[in-house]
C-alpha cells in the first residue's frame, strides 16, 4: 500500500512538473519577438531672403554671401527597434549635410554618420520602465522640451528616463554630463519630472524641470576655473479641453532661479560700482536672479472633416533694456523647445536667437485644411515686444521700440503613400516694422530702405519601413 501510495506520488509529480514545464513553454512561445527597420531621406531646398533678420531693399541674395541663399540640406536616417519580453533597444543613425560641401571625390568624409539616438528600456511591471541613453525628448506641444524635428539635425538627449504609466504618466529624467561640455544647450545637469493625465474631456500636463549649466570663473588676471553651475527651474503646464468640436489649450509656466554668468573680477567693473548693483554676486559663480513667466492659450475649432479654423495668443516676458539698473532677468527661455514650431516659422525669435531681449508677444490665426492626400496651412502672425527697448535710426534719434510686424505662413503638401512619402512646399514672409530693423540691428537709410525678407522652401520626405519581423 505504501508502494502504492509511493508510485502514485511519485507519479502525480511528474505529470505536475511535466505540466508546469509544458506551461511555461507554452508562455515562452507566446512571447514574441519584434524587430523593425525603419528609414528616412529628407532633402530640403531654402531660399531665405530676410530669414531670422530683416534685410534691406538693395542687399542682393546671391549664392556666396547673406542675406540670401540657395541651398539644399539633407537628412538621411536608419533606424533599428527590437522588442522582446520586457526589454525595449532602439537605434538611430543619421548623416547631415548640405549638397555640395562634400568633393566628389573624397577619401574623407567630415560628414559621417553619427548616432541620433540609442537607449535600451527594461519593463520592470506592466506599468513601471527604466529607459536610459541617448533619446529624443518630447513632451505636450513641444514648447519647453521637444525634438526639433525641424531641423535636420534634431535634438537628442543624455539621460536616464524612469516611467510609470497607469492611469496617469508620471517620467522622472536626471541626466549629469561630467565632460567638459560647451554649448548654449550643453547643461551640466538637468532634471524634470512630467505628470500627464485625463478626466473626461479636461486633460492635463505637470512639468517641473531643473536645468544646471557650468560656468567659467574669472578672477583676477591669471585664474580660470569652472566649478560651479547655475540652475534655473521651469514650473507650470499645459491644460486642454475638448467641448465638441472645439478645442482649448492653455500654457502657463514660471522661469526662475539663476541665470549662468561668468564670475566678476571686481577690478573690471566700473568706479563706483559693486557686483551686487550689477545683479551679480562676486565670486559667486552665479548671474543674474530670473523671474519669468509664459502664457499661451489656443483654440481650434473643426469646421468639417477637412477643415479647422484657430486662434492663439502667446506672451513670453521679456527685460526692460531701458533700465541700466536692471538687476533680475525678466526674459524667458524656452530651454530645449522645438521653437520654430512657435513664434513663426521665419525663426525670428528663439532660434538660436532673442535670448536676454525684450521678450514677445505673439497674436496668431490658424487656417488647416486636408482633403485627402491633399493638405494645407495658414498662419498669420502679428508680433509686440512683451518688455522695452529703444532703437537710434540713421539720424541718431531714438524710439521706444513697439508693434514689431506681421508674419504670414503659408505650406502646403500632398501625400503620395499616406505616412511614408510627400511632398510640401512653404511661404513665408515677414512684414517688419523699422522697430523690428532696430532690435535686430539693421538700419535703413535713404538710400537703402527696408527691403522684402521672405523664405521659401520646398521638401520631400520619404520614410519607408524597411523590414519587419514578429516571431
Amino acid at each position: 500500500m505504501k508502494k502504492l501510495n509511493l508510485l502514485l506520488a511519485l507519479a502525480f509529480t511528474v505529470l505536475l512538473t511535466g505540466n508546469i514545464f509544458a506551461q511555461e513553454e507554452k508562455k515562452e512561445e507566446e512571447k514574441k519577438s519584434e524587430f523593425t527597420v525603419n528609414a528616412e531621406f529628407r532633402p530640403r531646398t531654402e531660399f531665405s531672403h530676410g530669414y531670422k533678420s530683416p534685410v534691406l531693399k538693395y542687399s542682393v541674395p546671391n549664392e556666396y554671401t547673406y542675406p540670401g541663399s540657395l541651398a539644399t540640406s539633407q537628412r538621411t536616417r536608419i533606424g533599428f527597434n527590437y522588442k522582446y519580453d520586457k526589454i525595449k533597444f532602439g537605434l538611430q543613425l543619421q548623416d547631415i549635410r548640405t549638397w555640395g560641401s562634400q568633393a566628389q571625390l573624397t577619401a574623407d568624409d567630415t560628414n559621417d554618420m553619427f548616432v541620433h539616438q540609442a537607449w535600451g528600456e527594461i519593463n520592470f511591471t506592466d506599468k513601471f520602465s527604466l529607459k536610459a541613453g541617448r533619446m529624443e525628448l518630447v513632451y505636450d506641444d513641444h514648447r519647453i522640451l521637444g525634438s526639433v524635428g525641424w531641423a535636420q539635425q534634431a535634438r537628442s538627449h543624455d539621460l536616464a528616463l524612469f516611467k510609470y504609466e497607469g492611469n496617469i504618466k508620471v517620467h522622472l529624467g536626471i541626466a549629469y554630463h561630467g565632460g567638459p561640455f560647451t554649448g548654449n544647450d550643453a547643461y551640466k545637469a538637468m532634471q524634470f519630472l512630467w505628470i500627464n493625465g485625463k478626466a473626461a474631456d479636461f486633460g492635463y500636463s505637470i512639468l517641473a524641470l531643473n536645468n544646471g549649466v557650468a560656468e567659467r570663473g574669472y578672477w583676477g588676471p591669471v585664474a580660470q576655473v569652472a566649478e560651479s553651475n547655475a540652475y534655473s527651474q521651469i514650473l507650470g503646464g499645459r491644460f486642454t479641453y475638448q467641448l465638441g468640436d472645439l478645442n482649448l489649450a492653455l500654457n502657463s509656466y514660471y522661469q526662475t532661479g539663476k541665470k549662468a554668468a561668468d564670475w566678476i573680477d571686481p577690478a573690471s567693473l566700473p568706479t563706483g560700482l559693486t557686483a551686487e548693483d550689477l545683479g551679480y554676486e562676486e565670486k559667486s559663480g552665479q548671474g543674474q536672479k530670473i523671474a519669468a513667466y509664459n502664457f499661451a492659450f489656443d483654440a481650434m475649432y473643426k469646421i468639417s472633416d477637412g477643415l479647422k479654423i484657430g486662434a492663439g495668443y502667446e506672451i513670453l516676458s521679456g527685460n526692460d533694456l531701458t533700465d541700466v539698473n536692471r538687476t533680475d532677468e525678466n526674459a524667458f527661455t524656452p530651454l530645449y523647445g522645438t521653437n520654430h514650431k512657435f513664434n513663426g516659422w521665419m525663426d525670428y525669435f528663439y532660434v538660436g536667437n532673442h535670448g536676454s531681449s525684450i521678450g514677445l508677444q505673439d497674436i496668431n490665426l490658424k487656417i488647416l485644411y486636408k482633403n485627402g492626400p491633399f493638405f494645407a496651412k495658414l498662419i498669420p502672425h502679428y508680433f509686440l515686444p512683451a518688455g522695452k527697448g529703444t532703437y537710434t535710426d540713421v539720424n541718431a534719434v531714438t524710439h521706444d521700440i513697439g508693434a514689431l510686424g506681421t508674419e504670414v505662413d503659408f505650406v502646403v503638401g500632398y501625400n503620395i503613400i499616406p505616412k511614408t512619402a510627400n511632398i510640401q512646399f512653404g511661404y513665408s514672409q515677414m512684414f517688419a516694422t523699422e522697430s523690428m530693423y532696430g532690435l535686430k540691428g539693421v538700419v535703413p537709410t535713404t538710400d537703402n530702405p527696408m527691403g522684402t525678407n521672405n523664405w521659401i522652401w520646398a521638401m520631400i520626405v520619404i520614410k519607408p519601413t524597411l523590414f519587419k519581423s514578429v516571431k
